[in-house]
């Protein structure tokens, strides 16, 4: 997809700060962090969304979460991490290329959803 941002990135039309590239996914530093430490892993492939993915999008998908682990201890994530994968409208996904957020703090990450009562 021409305009996505993040087609962009990996076509390398726009900078990001890269921590990690092989053929089949990028990982890069959010431009606007959440947390000190909050990077985005995503597939080279334009897939809009978690919902499009099928049997073919495999191996790019483990590839892709074998990687959180890893690239999360070389980024000093020592104590856990969060990972996060937004899915269409109602899931708060705001840029419409597959990708997940891994976020860590030296403290204790807030809950991510408030039970209403």
């Amino acid at each position: 997809m021409s305009d996505c941002i993040f087609c962009k990135i990996v076509r390398k039309e726009i900078p990001a700060k890269i921590i990690y590239e092989d053929q089949y996914c990028i990982a890069f530093h959010d431009i606007n962090p959440a947390a000190p430490v909050h990077f985005l892993i995503i597939p080279k492939v334009h897939i809009v969304s978690l919902y499009e993915v099928d049997d073919a999008h495999q191996l790019t998908l483990g590839k892709m979460l074998g990687l959180a682990p890893k690239l999360a201890k070389q980024q000093g994530c020592e104590n856990g991490f969060r990972t996060i994968i937004n899915t269409g409208e109602v899931g708060g996904q705001e840029v419409f290329h597959l990708h997940i957020h891994v976020i860590s703090s030296n403290n204790v990450l807030p809950a991510m959803i408030h039970r209403s009562q």
